[in-house]
């Protein structure tokens, strides 16, 4: 474990499984729907879940990338800014958004809002986790991996200061090391 961790929340074995059941669901989902979603995922940290997630996924599925931004070192300051947007056309596409974490849930409102009004005919999320008790916007994944408490995690793509993010699970960071 690294040093700069108080605790392991979700091991890395735990995640593998999770995206194996995810990627089962998500697949069975959409070929009941008789579609197949273009794949979108939230830069920088849903990177290693996207990764993986997508091995289970059984459909001709496409994928692309969009990067916002939210926070403030270990805060969200509610103002979302799209730094880099989609390279297609999504008009009339299917969109399953791959998150890392679910927090406040303003970047994805607002992501979503824009996956509308740019011609999406539908719009599912899927986030490796879920911290409901710091919700402030009114919106649920349809894919969750894990429902963690209001602690500040890092690793599998989620970061302090873009450190972290390559740790293989999910871990508490130590409050000295961003206090």
């Amino acid at each position: 474990m690294h040093p700069n961790i108080k605790k392991v929340l979700v091991s890395e074995e735990a995640i593998q499984t999770r995206c194996a059941e995810l990627g089962k669901q998500i697949t069975e989902d959409y070929r009941n729907l008789g579609k197949v979603p273009v794949v979108v995922s939230v830069l920088k940290g849903s990177v290693p879940f996207l990764v993986n997630l997508i091995k289970y996924i059984d459909l001709d599925i496409e994928f692309d990338f969009m990067a916002v931004s939210s926070y403030e070192g270990t805060e969200s300051i509610g103002d979302v800014k799209i730094i880099m947007d989609l390279n297609r056309s999504i008009k009339g596409d299917h969109i399953l958004m791959v998150e890392d974490i679910v927090d406040t849930g303003r970047t994805l409102k607002e992501v979503t809002k824009l996956m509308f009004n740019k011609g999406a005919e539908s719009v599912k999320i899927v986030s490796l986790l879920d911290k409901p008790s710091r919700r402030v916007i009114d919106i649920t994944a349809d894919y969750v991996g894990f429902t963690i408490p209001n602690e500040f995690v890092v690793g599998f793509g989620l970061d302090f200061d873009e450190k972290y993010r390559n740790l293989p699970y999910v871990g508490v960071l130590k409050d000295e090391c961003y206090q």
